[in-house]
């Protein structure tokens, strides 16, 4: 029975990355539908990432209310709503609408099933967990590239996703039992988490107070700043720096994408070796020689090369940095801080590849991958901090 949850958890974490890639594949139809510019999808993905903050932060106070498994279902219900709402559109005005449950839906569902599996699972199966969320991520877009192609319209794209959406929620419904049957048992080294659903919601100024809180929160930004610009710069870059042609530059930008999935994947088995921290040094580490490969002279080939090694050295940090919280901050206070880390990590996610945007406009796109090394460094330097605030290696 176990493994029966851990299979539905899996599950929904697939279902989270399968609506996260949707707008971007489907726009391109979309936005002539809808008489607006181009530029028009930045707003909704703006309103998708503040309701996805909003219930991040809200999140440690309805899981204590309702539990983890009324949360993922409620979450995934409000997903799939706002999709089928998506599909039956006509107006830019109801896009936005919809947004905001597509963005709600989102957030609780992250923080609560990343501290669930925190509490009552080993750091492989973090790793594995993102590892089924790039999957999700990687399916929305042939689902909605086969709505498209057999000229169903990109409506139908969505339909598919919140038919699959919904029967998920049946799922997590029938679920509900099993949830509650691990209640009180904590992973292997974590503190007990019995009496966790018990305490009040920390509020934030209680988190900050918290020593290495504010340190491991902005390395989550940092973190985000990273995988985010990496994600929507890269194809720029290789074209308008390294010289590609825009449809090679797609090809050789998705293999950054390949390289988190792949990684996560893999980091679940080496997790046997290494623990949480060193997972995380591990990632630093290959992040590092991948932002040198692209800063050096060394050619073409070796600078991609860095790319996916920056796909790659990404991959167990964000697992890693979530399943360490209960070890570094205690069971009791982790689910009020994983919730805010989500919130961080949107937040980098809004912020900060727009603002390189307006480097690469007024500097230029050769600071790439130094914008990525400063962010790096700045993440090393806060994790560091942590581990020595909390005493925990």
């Amino acid at each position: 029975m176990f493994h029966l949850l851990l299979a539905v958890i899996y599950l929904a974490f697939i279902s989270l990355g399968l609506p996260d890639a949707l707008l971007g594949s489907a726009w391109p139809s979309m936005y002539p539908v809808f008489h607006v510019p181009v530029s028009y999808a930045g707003i909704i993905s703006m309103i998708i990432a503040a309701g996805t903050v909003i219930s991040s932060l809200q999140n440690d106070r309805l899981t204590k209310k309702l539990g983890t498994g009324k949360i993922t279902a409620i979450s995934v219900a409000t997903t799939a709503v706002a999709l089928i709402g998506f599909s039956v559109s006509h107006s830019f005005i109801a896009l936005c609408l919809w947004a905001v449950p597509y963005g709600l839906g989102g957030g609780s569902v992250d923080a609560a099933l990343n501290n669930y599996v925190a509490l009552h699972y080993e750091s492989r199966h973090m790793s594995w967990l993102h590892c089924m969320w790039g999957v999700g991520a990687s399916i929305g877009p042939y689902i909605m590239g086969y709505a498209l192609s057999n000229k169903q319209g990109w409506s139908m794209g969505y339909r598919y996703i919140s038919i699959f959406q919904i029967g998920l929620t049946a799922i997590l419904i029938i679920s509900l039992p099993l949830w509650k049957q691990f209640q009180n048992k904590g992973n292997t080294g974590q503190p007990d988490s019995s009496s966790v659903c018990t305490l009040p919601a920390l509020t934030l100024k209680q988190i900050f107070q918290i020593p290495g809180a504010r340190e491991i929160l902005f390395a989550f930004f940092c973190y985000s700043a990273i995988e985010q610009t990496s994600s929507l710069w890269a194809s720029s870059y290789l074209v308008l720096h390294l010289g590609y042609s825009s449809e090679k530059a797609a090809g050789f930008a998705s293999l950054f994408f390949i390289g988190i999935t792949v990684g996560r994947g893999i980091s679940g088995f080496i997790t046997f070796k290494l623990n949480d921290s060193q997972m995380i040094h591990l990632g630093e580490g290959i992040i590092l020689i991948g932002v040198l490969a692209m800063i050096f002279p060394f050619g073409k080939t070796i600078a991609l090369t860095g790319l996916i090694l920056i796909g790659l050295g990404c991959a167990p940090i964000y697992p890693s940095i979530i399943h360490s919280t209960p070890a570094h901050f205690g069971a009791d206070k982790s689910q009020s801080i994983i919730g805010v880390q989500m919130a961080f990590a949107y937040i980098g996610t809004c912020l900060m590849p727009p603002f390189f945007g307006i480097i690469a406009r007024s500097i230029g796109i050769t600071l790439f991958p130094i914008y990525l090394g400063v962010f790096l460094c700045i993440m090393f330097f806060m994790y560091e901090t942590v581990i020595k605030k909390t005493h925990i290696v």
